[in-house]
C-alpha cells in the first residue's frame, strides 16, 4: 500500500500525552502541511498560531476548559498547541479553509510519528476578550475566527486501534 494512504488509514486520535516537546523542525514540517492545504479561491486565509510556550498552552488550556464548563485539560498534556484561526475578511469558505488545515497537520504528525488530535472550542476562546488579547499581543490583527486545535505530541502508551468501520457509507452513482 502507499505510504501516504496508509498513514491516512492508521492515524488516531490520542488523548494522553506526555510532555516531551517534539523538536521544532517537526512543529515546523506540521505546520507547513497545513499552510500547504487547499482553501476556497486560493486566499490561503488560515493562519497557525504554533504555542510551544508552556504559560501560553496552560493559559490556552485553561480558556478552554472554561468553555466546556470543566477544570481538566482539554489538551490532554500535549506540549504543543497548533491553534487554525481564519480572517474573515478574507476566506470564501472559513471554516471549510480551516479544517483542510487542520486534518493536514492531524496527518503529517502522524507521517513523522507523533500523536494528534483535533480539540474544538478555538472558536469561543478567540471570540472571548481573553483570546481577542492574546491575539493582539502576538501581533495578529483583523476578524479571526477560531476553527480548531491541533494537539501535537508523543503519547503514554500505544495508539488506539481502529475500531470497525461501519457498513453502508460508500454509495457508487456509475
Amino acid at each position: 500500500m502507499n505510504q501516504t494512504i496508509h498513514d491516512l488509514m492508521t492515524r488516531r486520535s490520542v488523548r494522553a500525552y506526555s510532555d516531551r516537546m517534539p523538536s521544532k523542525a517537526d512543529i515546523e514540517t506540521i505546520c507547513q502541511a497545513g499552510l500547504h492545504a487547499a482553501t476556497g479561491m486560493g486566499t490561503q486565509s488560515p493562519i497557525i498560531l504554533a504555542v510551544t510556550s508552556k504559560e501560553l498552552r496552560d493559559k490556552l488550556s485553561l480558556l478552554n476548559a472554561q468553555v466546556m464548563g470543566t477544570d481538566t485539560d482539554p489538551f490532554y498534556g500535549a506540549p504543543v498547541v497548533l491553534t487554525v484561526l481564519v480572517n474573515t475578511d478574507v476566506a470564501v469558505t472559513p471554516v471549510e479553509d480551516g479544517s483542510l488545515m487542520l486534518g493536514n497537520m492531524l496527518n503529517a504528525a502522524h507521517a513523522l510519528g507523533l500523536s494528534s488530535c483535533w480539540i474544538n472550542r478555538a472558536r469561543e476562546v478567540f471570540a472571548s476578550p481573553e483570546g481577542k488579547a492574546i491575539l493582539k499581543q502576538l501581533g495578529v490583527e483583523g476578524n479571526y475566527l477560531g476553527v480548531g486545535n491541533c494537539i501535537v505530541g508523543y503519547p503514554i502508551g500505544p495508539e488506539p486501534q481502529a475500531r470497525p468501520r461501519k457498513e453502508n457509507r460508500l454509495f457508487w452513482a456509475e
